[in-house]
């Protein structure tokens, strides 16, 4: 989910970002000689502490402030193998923070939450969202964490802050063989600076071993069953972990649900519809406004087209953005996309726009920056890194730039704005220093207990299809799906009281919703 986006904006038109410094590296090398095996590990004792301010690694900002009604922040280091496979190669730490439940006396257990990406840091993302969880946090201690190569957790490095900002400006949708030389080239280096800072970490940060890491957590934390709150690319590796352990799944929620039975181009293609999707409704909206929308057109295609012809002429001639940092297409279509993630975002896509238009790129910019982890001081999070990371090694395809290149028309076809980013995105793994490992993951869990999978109907990056294709590959008696006719990602965190309530009644009630259950 996008989470840093109103900080970011917020840095560039309102108030500058609290400073930050970095916290000690707990994401160490594999250690030298013999580890505990993860059953000796399932027993250690963590160390909770108040917590710091995050590291750079895991977006910056200030140390998170304290919930009402004595809701302090706790943050500790939980050890995990390196590889689960010879667990006495070595270990490594997870960062893991939480707040305790309310009312102790009738508490259920920890509610672990992951906000998908994968790469999006838990230590971060739970506190900035925790004010939508105060129900569920009287009678779970509400928990998460970043995801081994993620943020404080064995964060995987690549390339620095000066590379980074060339790598996110470059140009990703090439016309000509000079373009498609410098595309492919710049992929490369960039997969080489991830062998060459972080080899020994690439083979084990798939989202297998996330799972298993969440196992050990359930069992360090004392809980017989895992209670589990999967958002985004969360409901993938929830689905893993109940496949790997169905009998130990507890009451599980699923939102924004990622579509498990698709490989990575059909991923690719249906979020260029979904994101086209939520673009249509913006401009409709836009247009509904009447002389209130600031974008020229009096239909949504008309508004769409301005859109389409604004990024074609970005293509050969970037505008200002920010100090000496040119807009360029690239970081352009990537502005559009992070703001459609949720509706509150829309004003701030108007005025990106129409600023653009203007010859006034700043705020495109910012939000492309939001998109990509970086800080108004040029300082990169590794949000992007892990992405790259686990998505590459849990897919084994590799595309080459011919059937790229087969593939662009029907990604054209699927959305004008988004389409081109997203097919010619089909190379982001071609040069992997690491072998994938499967088309697309193994869902099935017979013997779990009810697992409530939320999809909404409007969202852009996990298309709605994704929950009832979750709800089947599940496995029969599995999942029971509820449906939100609403816009942008996810379901909960929207603020829409008829899914809140659904789903707290699961959580802390244990009653599941009749199957077809609808919130608008």
């Amino acid at each position: 989910m996008r989470r840093s986006l109103v900080a970011a904006v917020s840095a560039l038109a309102l108030v500058a970002l609290a400073g930050c410094s970095d916290a000690a590296d707990s994401g160490s090398a594999p250690a030298s000689g013999a580890s505990p095996a993860p059953s000796d590990l399932a027993t250690q004792k963590l160390d909770w502490r108040a917590c710091g301010a995050p590291s750079v690694a895991q977006g910056g900002g200030s140390a998170p402030k304290p919930l009402p009604h004595g809701g302090t922040w706790q943050c500790a280091d939980m050890s995990v193998p390196l590889d689960y496979a010879h667990p006495s190669s070595g270990t490594i730490r997870l960062a893991l923070i939480r707040v305790k439940a309310t009312d102790q006396k009738h508490r259920i257990g920890s509610l672990i939450f992951n906000f998908g990406g994968p790469g999006g840091s838990g230590v971060t993302g739970l506190p900035s969202f925790a004010k939508d969880y105060e129900k569920l946090r009287a009678r779970y201690d509400l928990v998460s964490f970043d995801p081994r190569g993620v943020g404080d957790s064995a964060p995987v490095e690549c390339e620095n802050d000066k590379q980074l900002d060339s790598f996110y400006a470059m140009d990703s949708t090439p016309d000509t063989a000079a373009e498609k030389k410098a595309y492919t080239a710049a992929l490369a280096k960039y997969a080489g600076a991830c062998q060459s800072n972080s080899s020994g970490r690439l083979p084990h940060v798939g989202t297998t071993e996330a799972a298993r890491d969440m196992d050990l957590m359930r069992q360090v934390l004392g809980d017989k069953k895992l209670y589990y709150f999967g958002i985004s690319y969360g409901t993938e590796l929830g689905g893993v972990y109940a496949h790997l352990f169905p009998t130990h799944v507890g009451r599980a929620i699923f939102d924004g649900v990622v579509d498990p039975t698709q490989d990575s181009e059909q991923g690719a293609l249906g979020q260029a519809k979904g994101f086209q999707l939520a673009l249509d409704n913006f401009a409709k909206d836009c247009v509904s406004r009447g002389d209130a929308c600031q974008l020229p057109g009096s239909t949504p295609q008309e508004i769409e087209q301005f859109i389409v012809t604004m990024l074609d002429k970005l293509d050969t001639h970037p505008i200002q953005g920010i100090g000496s940092r040119k807009l360029t297409q690239t970081e352009a279509t990537n502005g559009v996309v992070e703001a459609l993630y949720s509706k509150d975002f829309w004003p701030l896509l108007e005025q990106g726009l129409d600023e653009a238009h203007g010859g006034d790129g700043a705020l495109l910019l910012a939000l492309s920056d939001s998109l990509n982890g970086r800080d108004q001081h040029g300082r990169y999070s590794n949000t992007q890194a892990a992405n790259a990371a686990v998505n590459c090694l849990d897919s084994k395809e590799r595309f080459g730039l011919a059937q790229t290149q087969q593939s662009l028309p029907e990604f054209r076809k699927a959305s004008p704005v988004f389409g081109n980013l997203l097919g010619w995105g089909m190379l982001s793994c071609s040069k992997w220093p690491v072998a994938g490992r499967w088309t697309h993951p193994d869902v099935s869990a017979p013997g779990s207990a009810p697992i409530l999978v939320v999809g909404n109907t409007g969202d852009p990056a996990t298309p709605y299809e994704g929950a009832k294709a979750m709800e089947k590959a599940l496995g029969k008696g599995v999942a029971v799906e509820l449906t939100y006719k609403g816009q942008g990602h996810g379901a909960y965190d929207s603020g829409n009281a008829c899914v809140q309530r659904t789903v707290n009644t699961y959580l802390l009630d244990g009653k599941l919703p009749a199957a077809g259950t609808v919130c608008r």
